[in-house]
């Protein structure tokens, strides 16, 4: 499917739009006026792979957390997520922040909203529009009855032609719902109407398991019909594992183009006679910061002899289980058995040797 042509708005060194790679978002849940614990996040979400992150700032006193994470080896573009008071988006912008994500309408008066966008557009930085089904405004509430996708969306281009007017353009929308068909929907209305580039994900999603399901059905859909700028996928867990959800999302819909490894593992059935779950769960946990240098290759692990050996075969490297031991492919050409124990050190060993090469 063809891509939705979005303008493209630039967040430090990262670019959203336009043909741009997708970039994986996540957010901090330690305090922001605890610095350290924040920026040790930061370095944990930068190693992950994420591209950009939010920091929640509820008050003008902890704006300075971007200055002190920047100072403090963060390079990642930080998003001041700014609530009601328009002085902490000040705050935030003369404290380096790379975009501002407010909800124009519930800042207040139109001069505030204006002196915010006078500040962003004198530094060069976007405002992310974040609409979210829980927090519509009263009046649309009352016009539709309820948090409806359409209500969503004309929140969100409402919001944008206020900016508009007010000569501010550089804006990204975000549009938020815990309805995953709400979301697909108002998405693609605003994306319809609007050029704007589109943040996706659904909120309050829940914990890893149904979080990821959630997010996968909203995101997944958007994006194979070409709809969608960035992503976050919001989880009750770890904002690490909200990076490597979003890269596995891109890589299944063919949107991910930075290389990495992807596993190929079956469900496993009565013919299994190697702990396969076990396996594939070591090899992913001991893979998933691997760096591998922007090269792409796929590690098949199976069960049995009834898909394994073609699955192996296909894969950059690949073993197919027997009853105890496995036996190894690479690049479809068999390479002998190993033990079971020896099984994931092999692969490990193949990945490095690929990766250096």
């Amino acid at each position: 499917m063809e891509r939705r042509k979005a303008r493209e708005v630039k967040v430090g060194s990262v670019v959203i739009g336009g043909n741009a790679d997708i970039p994986v978002q996540s957010m901090t849940n330690i305090p922001a006026h605890d610095f350290e614990g924040t920026v040790s996040q930061l370095l944990r979400l930068q190693k992950a792979g994420c591209d950009i992150a939010r920091i929640a700032v509820p008050e003008e006193s902890v704006a300075e957390v971007f200055s002190y994470a920047k100072n403090n080896g963060v390079t990642m573009p930080l998003v001041a997520d700014i609530h009601f008071d328009y002085k902490i988006a000040l705050a935030a912008l003369k404290c380096g922040a790379d975009k501002i994500r407010i909800n124009p309408g519930n800042i207040g008066e139109s001069r505030k909203v204006r002196e915010v966008a006078d500040a962003c557009k004198a530094q060069g930085v976007p405002i992310r529009i974040g609409v979210n089904g829980g927090s519509l405004e009263k009046s649309l509430l009352e016009k539709y009855g309820s948090p409806t996708a359409e209500a969503i969306a004309e929140s969100a281009l409402t919001q944008a032609d206020v900016l508009e007017g007010m000569g501010f353009s550089d804006i990204v929308v975000s549009i938020k719902s815990s309805d995953v068909t709400k979301m697909v929907k108002a998405s693609e209305i605003v994306a319809a109407n609007s050029t704007y580039p589109l943040h996706l994900g659904v909120t309050e999603a829940g914990d890893v398991y149904s979080g990821l399901v959630k997010n996968a059905a909203g995101i997944g859909s958007l994006l194979t019909h070409g709809i969608g700028d960035t992503i976050r996928v919001s989880l009750t867990a770890d904002p690490v594992d909200e990076i490597r959800a979003g890269r596995e999302i891109l890589r299944a819909v063919g949107r991910w183009n930075r290389g990495g490894i992807n596993i190929i593992s079956c469900p496993t059935c009565g013919r299994t006679k190697v702990d396969l779950i076990s396996l594939v769960g070591r090899l992913r946990e001991a893979v998933a910061d691997v760096d591998t240098k922007g090269k792409s290759l796929n590690v098949a692990v199976m069960g049995c002899v009834v898909n394994g050996p073609g699955e192996a075969r296909e894969a950059d490297f690949g073993v197919a289980g027997g009853d105890g031991f496995g036996v190894f492919f690479r690049r479809g050409v068999p390479e002998g058995r190993v033990e079971e124990a020896d099984i994931v050190p092999t692969l490990l060993k193949y990945i490095d040797e690929f990766i250096e090469t």
